[in-house]
């Protein structure tokens, strides 16, 4: 077997790249916990209401986002760190019979809109996560939400986005590039489960004596800082 040859300055160029891909990451979770923890506390505080009282979170993406949203309904449905119950969370992408057929009959702008329609209740949550903001299957998705009276969350890229417009909130990732927008949106979906295991843990009399505009993410703040 001949030995593959490098490039000159091949080592300096790669940890270049690697350099510049941590920094702009680092920047970008920077960002996120100056601007956007006391927006995930809410969210996890009031997922931390609805899915123990009955309720459903759905989630939706495509691509890796799709992958980002099966993450965190993993979790919800297993457990993130310690043994709690088990909540309804589904990933609409991964029910692919539905997905391809939707996709099919009625078009792939339609295939988590048709779902939502299907599974949704008022007072259930749908999360979607986008890294550009603009999938129209996603801001579709959001206009079936709100019309049955779910609450709409959107992770996505620098705002403004069309899809940040179609949904109640949205936690915006400052960041150039789609892989860092990603990554901090892992991030984002850790924390929020971080958000959630805690006001579960605190008890019914936390989670319902208005937790859900109060909660204070200062917990979140030390593991992160």
């Amino acid at each position: 077997m001949s030995d593959l040859s490098l490039p000159e300055g091949f080592p300096l160029a790669a940890r270049e790249a690697a350099r510049r891909h941590c920094t702009s990451l680092e920047d970008a979770v920077g960002r996120f916990r100056r601007d956007h923890l006391d927006r995930i506390a809410r969210w996890g505080a009031r997922l931390a209401v609805v899915l123990p009282a009955g309720g459903r979170l759905l989630a939706a993406g495509n691509g890796g986002s799709a992958a980002q949203a099966q993450h965190l309904t993993a979790e919800l449905v297993g457990r993130y760190r310690r043994e709690r119950p088990a909540y309804s969370a589904i990933s609409l992408h991964a029910e692919t019979s539905s997905l391809t057929a939707i996709g099919n009959d009625y078009g792939f702008d339609q295939v988590y809109a048709r779902q939502v329609a299907a599974h949704g209740r008022p007072g259930d949550v749908l999360l979607l996560l986008s890294t550009s903001g603009r999938s129209g299957n996603l801001i579709a998705a959001a206009a079936a939400a709100r019309s049955c009276g779910m609450r709409v969350w959107a992770l996505t890229g620098p705002a403004p986005n069309p899809l940040a417009e179609a949904a109640h909130e949205a936690l915006c990732v400052d960041a150039p590039a789609t892989a860092t927008v990603q990554e901090a949106h892992l991030v984002a979906v850790h924390v929020l489960c971080e958000c959630f295991d805690a006001v579960v843990e605190a008890g019914p009399a936390r989670r319902t004596g208005g937790a859900v505009g109060s909660f204070e993410p200062a917990a979140v703040r030390r593991r992160m800082s």
